[in-house]
């Protein structure tokens, strides 16, 4: 009888060390894996500074984020990526964060990209990537975050972005984006930073971003917008930062509907003598450097 209970005993601790190998050595799926691989190679991996082990388990490798067995997260932030970002890139489809900024990655963006729908935060600024932002970017519906600004981006602004209800920050600064600002932007209620800095975009502001409430920083400095400034802009009671200068526009008169008492910055082109500002502290204002917020100390 004791030895009945002993052999039971070694047979459930032999049972709880298998398992715990098991859990232990646990990998992501071969898809997810095979992606990964294409991922270092097209962006040259064995030049990075911080590389990855192939040898190694996937846990294990710089920058990957693992969740039940899912890659959750890839942040490769600063580490010398150079290439292209590779189609298998819309295979990880688990995917919440991708932050590739501050690297060397050239080429278009993968077509497959916009099947990462599970995705928060996207952060690809200062690379070199050319070419159009996926005319179908509005069904990556859980992006709260793009951040693309210091790229060779162009072609014109997507009308489905105004479709990714949760974003929140959206700069696409230091491009060469033309064409419209479309109205669909102002569906964004929930957007506090909106870049879109030094491109080529014309047209009038659209009367509809009037709608971001919520919106804290608004940049449009050197474009060729035209047009007034929509007198709507006089809801924006939370914005702090607001750059309009370099532009084409004919009137300033509607920026009177707006507290200047609410800025920290503030530029515009100082032309129209006309405007009846209060007591807008001219000193506040300078050019907001978009360019290099994700460097660290």
């Amino acid at each position: 009888m004791i030895n009945s209970k002993r052999m039971k005993k070694l047979y459930y601790l032999l049972f709880l060390t298998v398992l715990m190998v098991h859990v232990a050595s646990a990998e992501v799926s071969k898809k997810e894996k095979k992606a990964l691989l294409e991922f270092h190679q097209s962006t040259n991996g064995n030049h990075w500074v911080k590389k990855w082990d192939l040898k190694a388990p996937v846990s294990n490798w710089y920058g990957v984020q693992i969740v039940n067995n899912q890659v959750v997260g890839i942040e490769l932030f600063h580490n010398n990526l150079m290439g292209l970002i590779p189609e298998e890139i819309g295979d990880l489809e688990h995917l919440t964060s991708l932050n590739l900024a501050f690297n060397a990655i050239t080429g278009e963006l993968p077509k497959s990209l916009v099947k990462l729908t599970r995705l928060r935060v996207l952060k690809l600024e200062m690379n070199r990537i050319k070419g159009e932002i996926p005319s179908d970017i509005g069904a990556m519906v859980s992006l709260v975050e793009i951040s693309a600004f210091n790229n060779f981006l162009s072609g014109s602004i997507p009308e489905s972005i105004g479709a990714i209800k949760d974003l929140k920050v959206l700069n696409l600064s230091s491009n060469n984006l033309k064409g419209d600002i479309p109205s669909s932007l102002g569906s964004l209620d929930k957007l506090e930073t909106l870049g879109l800095f030094e491109n080529t975009l014309q047209g009038a502001i659209p009367a509809t971003m009037g709608n971001l409430t919520n919106l804290k920083e608004l940049v449009l400095a050197n474009n060729n917008l035209d047009g007034e400034i929509p007198a709507e802009f006089g809801q924006l009671a939370s914005l702090e930062v607001f750059q309009i200068q370099n532009n084409k526009f004919s009137s300033f008169k509607n920026l009177e509907m707006m507290d200047e008492k609410q800025f920290l910055v503030f530029d515009y082109d100082r032309e129209d003598r006309n405007i009846q500002f209060k007591d807008i502290n001219i000193s506040k204002s300078r050019m907001a450097d978009t360019k290099f917020e994700d460097i660290d100390d």
